[in-house]
């Protein structure tokens, strides 16, 4: 649980610095805003990209030597 939490407050780490330099950039009169809009399906491209590499990196790591399904035993 901690790893996840040490993951989560990176991602927000990243995400709370890239507005902030959007933000910046604007301030100096460069058009960050029109470009994003204009880009903001990238953001769903990647999005599920990650979540699919997680998904297959964490199907790779599953230890192999659990059935995923058992069968009911007679009589038990």
């Amino acid at each position: 649980m901690a790893q996840h939490r040490s993951k989560d407050a990176l991602f927000w780490g990243f995400v709370l610095i890239a507005v902030g330099a959007i933000f910046l950039l604007e301030n100096f009169g460069i058009r960050v805003w029109d470009t994003g809009w204009r880009l903001w399906p990238l953001i769903l491209i990647i999005w599920g990209a990650l979540k699919l590499f997680r998904g297959i990196k964490e199907r790779q790591e599953k230890p192999a030597d659990k059935p995923a399904f058992r069968a009911p035993q007679d009589g038990k």
